[in-house]
């Protein structure tokens, strides 16, 4: 098996640490407000890498973190009149019922900063003892990153490039311009913890690390997250965390592309900014989880209204071919299950993973039509095996395809018009048959009648 690493740039062999066993960090949301696409994309992809890690064997601890204090939090609960912990505590629970909508299972820990103050206490003081670090005239405590040799390794470029390409805030009282707080000294009106510096409060970067090693050990296998976070964030982790332990830290990064909007950068100020909620509104969850695992995650993710249109339709033809089977549960996988098993072993390749999902939807379909319904569902049953290790194809079909997808008829009165059509079709009353045809294809329910039967869905 193979993992692209974004350390080495290249796909390393993945061997874990310890034989059968992986560790996995993600750097998590920033609770000040609701996910949007990018966040359902870092979910939904390392979710798909636990989950296959976790069938091909190995005994995953999946841990991501929570950001609940940083100086977006700040402002937007004094925005709001709000205390910290009523905001953080509502985009938690809203960040839950997301990422349950979208078929993530929860992490097997999920660390809040704010209760890992005194871990990071600790790193600070080690980080202070191997003169990583400095406290400042402004009561700051800063990294010295000129004190961390092998700084840039990660983004791949030299500290002199770093200094003179990388936006840095400025601040007197550092040493160095790229030099970055690890501890923020009380403010008036900010929440603010006691150390040995005096009151405050930890920056956002030494979080991750006293929180990832303090779960998972010093050295551990995978750390994720978004490709926004390479530099500086994840360069600044591998800084702090080998000061501190003086072992190595991780060792493979991965990082998902980023997310585009009809092929422009998903911004704010463009306004083609959407939350999962919003998008929820139109697109079944399912359908938004089978539109971000068709890109290979290292790809850049174009969302569109008609990319996610058709993987509502991909995702339809698939319920479709499966529905009114009764899927076995396979004894073994066959050729299909090795493809799909090669195809991911080579860096979580999706798009080859969906090819051959494809190729089981087509010999259903073909079983079907030859009337071998024993083949059908032997088939289905091998689809529904491989798509569900992607979270995939694990609803009832029916339910999906007569599903609320969309406004309009309730399900009973679908039904019931459907009673109406029968009794004119009884009658041989063919006008009234058509017309009832007609007027629920034009609320998108279309009716496929076979063997004696009228199925629907909406389209």
């Amino acid at each position: 098996m193979q993992i692209y690493n974004s350390l080495t740039a290249n796909k390393d062999e993945f061997v874990p640490i310890d034989p059968g066993k992986v560790r996995m960090y993600v750097c998590g949301m920033t609770v000040y407000d609701y996910c949007h696409l990018g966040h359902a994309r870092v979910l939904v992809v390392f979710d798909m890498v636990a989950r296959y890690l976790r069938a091909r064997g190995f005994d995953v601890t999946y841990v991501r973190n929570v950001t609940d204090i940083d100086d977006k939090i700040i402002q937007r609960a004094n925005e709001n009149q709000e205390s910290l912990t009523s905001l953080t505590t509502r985009f938690i629970e809203a960040m839950h019922e997301d990422a349950a909508a979208l078929g993530v299972l929860p992490p097997d820990a999920e660390p809040l900063a704010t209760e890992h103050i005194d871990e990071i206490v600790v790193m600070i003081e080690a980080l202070m003892a191997g003169d990583h670090a400095y406290r400042a005239e402004n009561g700051d405590v800063y990294y010295s990153v000129r004190s961390f040799p092998g700084y840039g390794r990660l983004s791949g470029r030299a500290l002199e490039d770093l200094r003179a390409g990388a936006r840095v805030e400025v601040d007197d009282a550092k040493v160095e311009p790229l030099d970055f707080a690890l501890w923020k000294a009380a403010k008036p009106g900010e929440p603010a913890w006691d150390s040995p510096w005096g009151p405050g409060r930890p920056g956002w970067h030494i979080e991750c690390s006293a929180m990832s090693t303090g779960a998972l050990g010093n050295h551990f296998d995978i750390h994720g997250g978004g490709q926004d976070l390479r530099f500086p964030h994840h360069e600044n982790e591998i800084a702090q965390s080998e000061g501190a332990t003086g072992e190595p830290f991780v060792n493979i990064w991965m990082h998902n592309g980023f997310v585009r909007v009809n092929e422009e950068k998903m911004s704010k100020s463009l306004g083609n900014f959407f939350t999962i909620r919003e998008i929820l509104v139109h697109y079944s969850p399912e359908v938004v989880r089978y539109f971000i695992l068709t890109s290979h995650y290292r790809s850049p993710l174009n969302y569109g209204e008609d990319s996610l249109e058709h993987a509502k339709a991909a995702l339809t033809s698939f319920y479709i071919a499966l529905n009114d089977l009764d899927p076995a549960r396979p004894e073994a996988l066959g050729e299909h299950g090795d493809r799909f098993f090669t195809a991911m072993d080579d860096d979580f390749n999706t798009p080859e993973a969906f090819a051959v999902l494809a190729e089981l939807r087509h010999d259903i379909n073909r079983a079907r039509e030859a009337g071998d319904v024993d083949a059908a569902n032997r088939l289905a049953g091998i689809l529904r095996e491989l798509a569900g290790i992607l979270g995939l194809l694990q609803a009832d079909p029916a339910a999906f395809l007569q599903g609320g997808e969309v406004p309009g008829l309730s399900t009973a009165e679908v039904e019931a018009l459907i009673a109406e059509r029968e009794r004119a079709r009884s009658k041989k009353d063919w006008t009234t048959a058509d017309r009832i045809r007609d007027q629920l294809k034009a609320d998108g329910i279309l009716l496929e009648d076979a063997g004696g039967a009228t199925a629907w869905r909406r389209g």
